[in-house]
């Protein structure tokens, strides 16, 4: 196994015009098949419908396979097991906000996304997705200042708190808001168990292997052990705000050069929406009570 890294210099161009197309891709799955959705299909169906859409589109292998969350379980609300983040039998309803999630690889480059949406009117969801704008700015510069990764998560808390929400990042496996990607290059074949592709767990285990020899993790969450700045590479991040019986995310990636940090692409559904709505500034729990 090898675990190729792509550190966003001049040399990784091109690879930085491939994962970028491959993450293009992605969304534009989760939104196609976000506009087939109705009353009464099941998380299973839509995670079933973008599977078909990537694997049309030559994609060969997983990170992970698809989810669809409906509901309250936008929100993680009662989970326990990671078997609960798994598509369900839940039928989606007229208003019900949905997120639709798939980490797709081809040609050994890898994307991970997260589509947030509703079916429907829902002036709440819209303004969740309203004051997640806020955090794609607030993580990018403080990376790009070289705070830890640690300090990062816990100003992303602080801004979920003052905006009135709950940090729901927190219920993934390790707390992680954000895990690194890179080109995956291994012999073994493909195959997924429990959600998830060999081949990129066979990357992801030797990535903490190492890291841990230089004392840092592939894994961003808010324990000691992401006490250290971002390493250069790229990084899948997710930050997931709720409130109540709802949940809002985005996931994409960011590229962490020695000196720099940037989003890989700014064409991304969310951000086409941010740029056709006005700013808003830090919500209140109170104003999203009465949204």
């Amino acid at each position: 196994m090898s675990h190729k890294k792509v550190t966003g210099d001049t040399s990784s161009r091109a690879e930085l015009d491939a994962f970028r197309e491959l993450q293009q891709l992605a969304y534009q799955a989760a939104g196609d098949v976000a506009v087939t959705l109705e009353p009464g299909v099941t998380e299973r169906e839509a995670a079933r419908r973008i599977r078909e859409h990537l694997e049309a589109r030559g994609v060969q292998d997983w990170f992970h396979t698809p989810f669809a969350w409906f509901g309250d379980r936008t929100a993680f609300r009662n989970f326990r097991i990671p078997l609960q983040f798994f598509p369900t039998g839940r039928r989606l309803e007229e208003g019900m906000p949905f997120i639709l999630d798939c980490a797709p690889v081809r040609d050994g480059y890898v994307a991970d996304i997260g589509y947030s949406g509703y079916l429907g009117e829902n002036p709440l969801h819209d303004r969740l997705m309203d004051d997640l704008r806020a955090h794609r700015g607030l993580i990018v510069e403080k990376v790009r200042e070289g705070h830890t990764l640690q300090d990062v998560y816990r100003a992303v808390d602080a801004l979920i708190r003052e905006q009135g929400y709950d940090n729901r990042h927190r219920v993934y496996p390790g707390r992680v808001i954000a895990h690194q990607v890179g080109r995956v290059e291994s012999r073994l074949p493909r195959a997924i168990v429990a959600g998830f592709g060999i081949r990129s767990l066979q990357t992801l285990f030797g990535d903490l292997l190492v890291e841990r020899m230089h004392h840092r993790s592939p894994l961003w969450a808010d324990g000691d052990i992401s006490a250290h700045p971002a390493t250069p590479g790229l990084w899948a991040v997710e930050p997931h705000i709720g409130f109540r019986d709802m949940g809002v995310k985005f996931e994409e990636i960011l590229v962490v050069t020695p000196d720099d940090a940037y989003w890989l692409d700014e064409d991304l559904p969310h951000v086409r929406r941010w740029g056709t709505r006005s700013p808003v500034g830090v919500g209140t729990s109170e104003e999203t009570a009465t949204a």
